[in-house]
């Protein structure tokens, strides 16, 4: 059940934060109600897609080959976040700014021109649904492919579903973008689960029988933690030089 619980819940986390400002945004500045149906539209556009794609997953995929092919697009989904979070964590990348971003959004809905049809707010509504859709759709992978992969779709909504309402209930009880939620912390730890997960199934995939079963889990867990925390010390260590070549090349 964790399994499949944990990485999801985490997954949504983050994207539900930056969904979460985009909403906000919209809402504060072009009105609630088209926002908040655009949200229900995308909730539901992203509720049938798991539905769909995970139940015909499962009941028409063989689980060797799943877990092979899962394991491989998890590979390279973790590496991403995992890159970007080494990035961002050695000063290289800048980090995700929710409040930069809020008002960037507010002050493009501000000057955005009136779109009201038959009492509906057409950009509040678009905007509202693009933001949730693409930031939903990630999660959505995550979903699908951990609770395929594990035998335990539901687990994986259930995750997934516990975080959206938590990040709502702060975001509704602040009324403000979540700027101080560690967001880099999160996307590393998702990087690191689904590179793990990714490694595991693709190797069970392969025929690989891992010594001590699930528990080579938290092996492959800290061999990944320990290679992205060298990489962020080595990157950390070298910027300093990068940079002082760089302004003497600047200077001269």
């Amino acid at each position: 059940m964790l399994v499949a619980a944990v990485p999801s819940f985490l997954a949504t986390l983050v994207e539900a934060v930056e969904a979460l400002t985009i909403v906000l945004a919209v809402g504060l500045t072009r009105g609630w109600r088209s926002a908040l149906i655009g949200v229900a539209a995308a909730l539901v556009t992203l509720a049938i897609i798991v539905g769909v794609f995970g139940s015909a997953i499962v009941m028409f995929v063989p689980i060797d080959l799943l877990r092979l092919v899962v394991g491989g697009f998890l590979i390279i989904f973790g590496l991403q976040w995992l890159t970007k979070a080494i990035l961002r964590a050695a000063g290289i990348r800048a980090k995700h700014d929710e409040e930069a971003i809020y008002q960037r959004e507010v002050a493009g809905l501000e000057g955005a021109p009136t779109a009201h049809v038959q009492g509906m707010d057409w950009i509040a509504f678009t905007v509202a649904f693009k933001g949730v859709l693409l930031e939903g759709m990630e999660v959505a992978f995550i979903v699908v492919t951990f609770g395929a992969s594990a035998g335990d779709l539901g687990s994986a909504a259930v995750g997934a579903a516990l975080a959206a309402i938590l990040v709502t209930i702060v975001g509704i009880t602040l009324h403000r973008p979540l700027a101080r939620v560690p967001e880099n912390g999160l996307k590393f730890a998702v990087g690191i689960l689904l590179v793990t997960f990714g490694t595991f199934w693709a190797g069970e995939g392969i025929g690989i029988d891992w010594p001590a079963e699930d528990l080579a889990i938290i092996a492959l867990a800290v061999a990944y933690a320990a290679a992205a925390l060298a990489a962020i010390w080595l990157l950390r260590s070298r910027a300093p030089s990068a940079n002082l070549a760089a302004t003497r090349t600047t200077e001269g």
